[in-house]
């Protein structure tokens, strides 16, 4: 049977910033989607990137003194150096400066050109320079951008236009006949909603009178291309568009993260142009909502962008994911509060998961010399887990298949509490008391290893690390992949039972809430 592929994407980071909160949740939201259908049997492709173009980078390089090349040069590379320590296996990272990217900017442009869907002519309309572009007066709200709070500017200039508004029918109907294409459900009502109205033409380009730092149109070389008309088309350069190998095997299969702030140029401006170049439609959409810190939107002007290296550098890796992925449910607003993470630390990571692994480890370490009891072994079906692993397991995958992340991990910890109470239920204690009850007990220990050994392995797409530290704890033997596929997870008994497991080192040592806030 033909292996079944998978492209994820992340939105290419404006370089006009350092990297924050949000940036690391929408990177780490498709990391753990790329991990999860590689344990489901997925080839996958997973890109990321940064966007180098416009006006607010040429503003954002004067206010440094640098010119555009030398900032946007190490601004990217604050974002490439970040996702390593975040523990991100993007397979590929674009920059839209690259020469590569811009030869095929200039070959989609010629071909939306050559088919006459763009055309000269002047426009007057109102002008949000923090958004870098026009905006029609319906999307303003209180006559201000709605991202920046500022009233645009009205402005008049002749410019390159894109024949949007014909194609206006079409997604419509493409949107409608494909459930799932603009996912959460929400966002395809708000995109439907906005495609009530008429579809104003795009303006694509900016003059070099007022912007040279951007790719010069191929059929007017006093114009620069419009920043999102560049930008977008990385999904399909990254892939080696038009003939490359990689194009071919992942485009069909492509779905791209973003925020829900940039869901128009990503739900309508992208399909559109990928319709007029004659280009297939990207699979779908996964839109997320925004992380406020402390109930407040994050803002320079507030000074509460919150710096993930700062954060994983206090907590860890592994904790900070497994918070972003539990505390967000995707599509909806989330909060971020220091108070919130080590909450979540201490109850979920420390008192739930380290302490059951280290309970069990520790029970079998001095009952049985560490040696791992065979579960199937003894005839005390009232005693086995399986059902519930395998049913932990089932709902684990189609939650995550649906991108419900916040519910895989919940079902992760649904099973988890299910073998704490086991634990109470047939007190290991008292049987290691009773030497009649030596077959029983080695069942119960048995089963809560085995159990053990199936969260080691579904937290692998939020936790790599902690599941292959405790898949190490059980002497497991790790593929070369780093994780054992799905199909395989449920199979019980699979623990040697000539392994000797020895003491295990704390999973995640509990935060001291007073030497936290006397930080």
């Amino acid at each position: 049977m033909e292996t079944p592929t998978q492209f994820f994407s992340t939105p290419i980071y404006y370089v006009n910033a350092k990297p924050h909160l949000g940036h690391a949740y929408t990177t780490i939201a498709a990391d753990v989607a790329t991990r999860f259908k590689q344990m489901d049997g997925y080839d996958t492709y997973f890109l990321t990137g940064t966007d180098e173009h416009g006006d607010k980078i040429v503003q954002a390089a004067d206010k440094e003194q640098q010119s555009p090349r030398e900032y946007v040069d190490q601004i990217s590379r604050l974002f490439q150096d970040l996702w390593p320590k975040l523990n991100i296996g993007n397979n590929q990272f674009i920059r839209t400066t690259h020469p590569d990217h811009i030869r095929v900017v200039e070959m989609l442009l010629t071909r939306i050109h050559d088919r006459g869907d763009i055309y000269f002519s002047s426009y007057e309309g109102l002008y949000c320079f923090g958004c870098e572009r026009f905006y029609q007066e319906r999307e303003l709200v209180d006559g201000k951008c709605p991202d920046h709070g500022v009233a645009p500017s009205a402005i008049k200039e002749s410019n390159y236009f894109f024949k949007m508004s014909q194609y206006q029918d079409w997604l419509i109907d493409h949107i409608k006949t494909h459930p799932g294409f603009i996912h959460p459900k929400q966002y395809e009502t708000e995109i439907l909603s906005f495609l009530k109205e008429p579809l104003e033409d795009l303006c694509i380009s900016r003059p070099k009178s007022r912007l040279t730092w951007g790719i010069t149109l191929p059929f007017d070389d006093n114009f620069v291309t419009y920043v999102w008309f560049d930008a977008l088309t990385n999904y399909i350069s990254a892939l080696g568009y038009p003939d490359g190998p990689l194009f071919t095997k992942f485009w069909p299969s492509a779905r791209h993260f973003v925020a829900k702030d940039i869901i128009k140029p990503h739900g309508i401006y992208w399909p559109i142009m990928l319709k007029a170049a004659g280009i297939d439609i990207y699979n779908g959409l996964n839109v997320h909502g925004f992380w406020n810190v402390s109930g407040s939107k994050m803002s320079k002007s507030i000074g509460n962008v919150t710096d993930p290296v700062a954060v994983t550098d206090r907590y860890g890796v592994d904790a900070f994911r497994y918070f972003l992925m539990r505390e967000m449910v995707f599509g909806l607003d989330a909060n971020f509060t220091e108070d919130v993470l080590v909450s979540r630390i201490n109850s979920d990571l420390a008192n739930d998961l380290g302490n059951l692994f280290s309970r069990v480890l520790s029970m079998n370490l001095k009952y049985f010399k560490g040696r791992v009891p065979d579960p199937s072994g003894t005839d005390f079906p009232d005693l086995s887990l399986e059902t519930d692993a395998q049913t932990t397991i089932q709902h684990f995958k189609d939650v995550m298949a649906a991108y419900e992340f916040h519910k895989g991990v919940e079902v992760i910890w649904g099973f988890i509490s299910r073998m704490n109470k086991y634990i109470d239920t047939h007190e290991p204690w008292r049987l290691a008391k009773e030497p009649d009850e030596r077959l029983r007990l080695e069942a119960v220990i048995g089963n809560l290893l085995e159990g053990l050994r199936t969260v080691a392995c579904l937290i692998y797409p939020v936790m790599p690390e902690t599941s292959a530290k405790m898949l190490r704890g059980l002497c497991m033997v790790l593929p070369e992949t780093g994780f054992f596929p799905l199909e395989e997870i449920g199979k019980w008994g699979q623990m040697s039972a000539r392994a000797c497991l020895e003491k295990p080192d704390s999973l995640f040592p509990r935060v001291d809430v007073l030497k936290k806030t006397a930080h």
